[in-house]
């Protein structure tokens, strides 16, 4: 099998972490298979260097400074496989063999990078490369990075073009927790998750790993998280399974806009689940809801609009919070899902603003942590599906 493996920061904080590390290595070795490793900078000595520039400093300056963090980590870890008799080679920018390329502004070169990456590939079998996580060089030369966690996208992109069965990330948790262990009790380990549930959760705070690098994880490519502890690459932990393509959706029925006023009910403690549970008890299914200070919204089937209301109507004269409830469609839905969106400044203004130069209303935006939800009228429908399909 062959498997690039990615040491985090925590897993290489010490002599004895990289020991463990050499050690679960060598062991996969051992028993026949191809391994490719990142490595990233020792603890956080990355953060320290940035820390110490108290001086004004151009951007290839500073990328070569904080390079010097992988660097260390990949020349320890090389001499710790070579003191076990792996043979070995630490691979940095400036290497004959350095992979990662991109343009002068940060963007992945897809095609030098594939070639670069296919040929370190070539060499599996006969050593062990060591590769710099989260730098990446020009075509000139010169050192660039890969942003907030580039040792993760360093990783998964290899496993892509290296054509690798699975990328390890080895790190400080034990794969995807429930909750957050300091936190809630009882937090177990996750032994699957999907892509999509495993962007969402990153942009929302959850350290896993990095959302940018899920962008080249592919249905060929396993990816398996396990805590550096483990000391075996190739079980345990958590398999994140299955793929990501930015997408388009626009919803087939039309959808009605069902929304309750009420006096500050923000500040109401379980007023929505009081009206979620009203619609759950008449099986009407919610396709999405909106809030403000003083009104809930429901989207739900046009169908299912003079039901919805009798249903919420109950709930407001029930409720001396609670004013008033109305309908208005015919709505549709288009949808733009994507892993990439929170990571593209402007989104919600390149998806409305040809919109509203065509002269369109948009009634509704609803924003995830992967998707924009635009509702607009139903005779609008065609237009601001081409719109949102020539922007994306």
């Amino acid at each position: 099998m062959r498997v690039v493996a990615k040491f985090g920061g925590t897993s290489l904080g010490s002599g004895d972490r990289v020991a463990r590390a050499a050690d679960s290595i060598e062991k996969a070795v051992e028993a026949g298979h191809e391994i490719a490793v990142v490595a990233s900078a020792m603890g956080s000595s990355t953060d320290e260097l940035l820390d110490e520039i108290q001086f004004e400093v151009d951007d290839a300056d500073r990328a070569e400074i904080v390079s010097m963090g992988e660097r260390t980590s990949v020349r320890m870890l090389k001499a710790a496989l070579t003191a076990r008799g792996v043979d070995a080679t630490f691979v940095e920018p400036g290497s004959e063999n350095w992979p990662v390329v991109t343009n002068e502004v940060g963007e992945l070169d897809a095609e030098a990078t594939g070639d670069r990456a296919a040929n370190l590939a070539g060499e599996l079998g006969d050593t062990v490369p060591v590769v710099t996580g989260f730098l990446a060089e020009t075509i000139d030369g010169d050192v660039t990075t890969l942003g907030r966690g580039g040792s993760d996208t360093t990783a998964v992109m290899l496993g892509k073009y290296m054509d690798a069965d699975e990328v390890v990330i080895v790190t400080d948790v034990e794969g995807v927790m429930t909750g957050d262990p300091h936190v809630v009790e009882g937090a177990r380990n996750v032994a699957r998750i999907t892509v999509d549930e495993l962007r969402n959760l990153s942009f929302r705070g959850a350290e896993v790993v990095a959302p940018s690098a899920l962008v080249y994880k592919d249905e060929g490519l396993d990816v398996r998280v396990v805590h550096y502890q483990h000391g075996d690459l190739l079980a345990g932990g958590t398999r994140i399974e299955g793929t990501f393509e930015n997408l388009i959706d626009m919803q087939e029925g039309a959808l009605a806009c069902v929304t309750v006023a009420g006096r500050a009910i923000r500040n109401r403690p379980g007023i929505l689940a009081d009206l979620s549970n009203a619609l759950r008890d008449a099986e009407i299914n919610i396709d999405a809801v909106a809030s403000g200070m003083d009104s809930v919204t429901f989207y739900v089937d046009i169908d299912a609009a003079d039901e919805t209301q009798a249903t919420l109507h109950e709930e407001v004269v029930g409720d001396e919070s609670l004013s008033s409830v109305t309908v208005e469609g015919d709505f549709a839905v288009i949808r733009v899902m994507g892993g990439e969106l929170p990571n593209r400044p402007g989104v919600i203004s390149d998806v409305v603003g040809p919109i509203a130069a065509a002269g369109i209303t948009v009634h509704d935006i609803i924003t995830s942590a992967t998707s924009v939800a635009l509702f607009v009228d139903w005779g609008d429908r065609e237009d601001v599906l081409g719109i949102v399909q020539d922007e994306f």
